[in-house]
């Protein structure tokens, strides 16, 4: 299983960002597929994710109102589109799979498969 992430790059306070995600190997039909991200000296925590079955979603606090995630079922890919960045949103973000989605529920160690990570930084 390989998660390809991409997007990521360096950009002013208000500005956007589309990440994306694309995913190769995995044949399972239901699963929950999203993102976290892990600045400097902090945990990695959960930003959005998606169901496989009715495209359900769930944000963070954070996320809330700026970020929506999305997907492409026929590309295998899922999006993060990220909209009003902020200092605060400066991390690495990763995409992941969670057969039954604990990991959004229950941190990131019940996460089955990582993507390596594409950074975001927000400058101020």
């Amino acid at each position: 299983v390989q998660l390809q992430a991409s997007g990521g790059g360096l950009v002013q306070v208000g500005d956007s960002l589309r990440l994306s995600c694309t995913v190769s190997g995995f044949a399972e039909e239901a699963y929950v597929i999203g993102w976290f991200r892990q600045a400097p000296g902090r945990e990695r925590e959960a930003v959005a994710c998606i169901s496989s079955i009715d495209s359900s979603t769930r944000y963070a606090d954070s996320a809330k109102g700026r970020f929506t995630i999305s997907r492409d079922n026929a590309k295998n890919t899922v999006f993060l589109q990220m909209n009003s960045l902020r200092p605060e949103d400066t991390a690495r973000y990763y995409c992941a799979i969670d057969p039954n989605g604990s990991a959004w529920n229950h941190g990131p160690r019940y996460v089955d498969y990582w993507g390596q990570g594409t950074l975001v930084t927000v400058s101020s």
